[in-house]
């Protein structure tokens, strides 16, 4: 290996050479983004930010026509749908391999328990609080699963930038959770909370699972199969939990158009990140979804934002630009010392 290096060409060291300064070396050599933060930026621009505007979005459709969650969950899985079309023109089974096929299913059924949860608990409690508990829960999650099953270790900033993101979800919605009101009102908050909890806890074990799954077609694969594991668990379950509503005004249908949209993009994007980087610094990334929820709370909905909201919204992106910022760093470092 005299003369250069295998990855990046640089010169060998060992050997005399002229000095040279850094603006001599190649832009991509200077800075070059590993794919934990290619994977992190994804996850940022792709899935969090669209997903906060999805919480609001629900809560609009259900004051403006009281849309039940099951049926907005199926508005969802129908713009999942048309990705069959892209896995026959490319001749890829819909369910994909036999042998992952199983896992797969699960994978879908736990990303429609997921959202299930989620746009129930968006009903009874503010959007913020829902995707500050439901973050929450699925970083704390995903770290613990992580190291436990996978046996994955996160460096000393990942743990700062994680536990820092976790604080701020806890200054967000710490006051709330202190004052529940008693009888039915204070019942339906607390069970609000429990809903965005496990929500979490079904979005982690997702991405844990997807991360095992490794064939071509993997992406759209999934994608349609949680529309259509979807639909089949969300029709039935209409009309035995819950009483269908024909929207008749243009608010509720721009709502579930904006909410399957936007929905769909961020499933893509979470899905792709969690396959560059850690899930757990995925789902801290993703709490920038709680930052644009409040924001849409506060100006769109008109709900109250509490001091304790803005303090923690900072706190958490202050960590998510931790986490970024390591991340980048190590790989410009990784590069001046090979």
């Amino acid at each position: 290996m005299a003369g250069s290096h295998p990855y990046f060409n640089l010169p060998d060291f060992t050997q005399p050479s002229p000095p040279s300064t850094p603006s001599s070396l190649p832009s991509q050599q200077r800075c070059r983004p590993s794919n934990a933060t290619k994977g992190l930026l994804v996850a940022l621009l792709g899935g969090g930010l669209p997903a906060g505007f999805v919480g609001p979005f629900s809560r609009m459709a259900y004051q403006a026509s009281h849309l039940p969650s099951l049926e907005l969950l199926i508005c969802r899985c129908l713009f999942h749908l048309p990705i069959a079309l892209l896995l026959k023109l490319h001749r890829d089974p819909l369910l994909g391999p036999p042998d992952v096929r199983g896992r797969a299913c699960l994978h879908a059924l736990l990303n429609v328990l997921s959202i299930g949860c989620a746009y129930s608990a968006v009903q009874v409690v503010p959007a913020g609080n829902a995707a500050t508990v439901r973050k929450g829960s699925s970083t704390v999650c995903s770290a613990l699963l992580a190291l436990c099953l996978e046996s994955q270790g996160l460096s000393g900033y990942d743990w700062c930038g994680l536990l820092g993101s976790t604080l701020g979800l806890i200054i967000i919605v710490g006051p709330g959770l202190g004052t529940l009101q008693e009888g039915t009102t204070g019942l339906y908050t607390a069970l609000g909370y429990v809903l965005a909890f496990l929500s979490g806890l079904a979005l982690s074990l997702g991405l844990l699972v997807y991360r095992s799954l490794d064939f071509p077609s993997c992406l759209p694969t999934v994608a349609f199969l949680f529309g259509l594991v979807g639909l089949a668990g969300s029709v039935p379950g209409l009309f035995v939990l819950q009483t269908p509503v024909l929207p008749n005004d243009l608010l509720s249908w721009s709502c579930v158009g904006a909410v399957g949209i936007l929905a769909l993009v961020s499933f893509v994007c979470v899905s792709y990140a969690v396959t560059k980087a850690h899930p757990a610094l995925v789902c801290a990334v993703l709490h920038s979804e709680v930052v644009v929820a409040l924001m849409l709370q506060y100006y769109v909905l008109y709900e109250n934002v509490a001091p304790s909201d803005i303090m923690g919204a900072g706190v958490v992106l202050g960590s998510i630009a931790i986490i970024t910022a390591q991340n980048l760093s190590c790989e410009r470092e990784g590069q001046g010392v090979e």
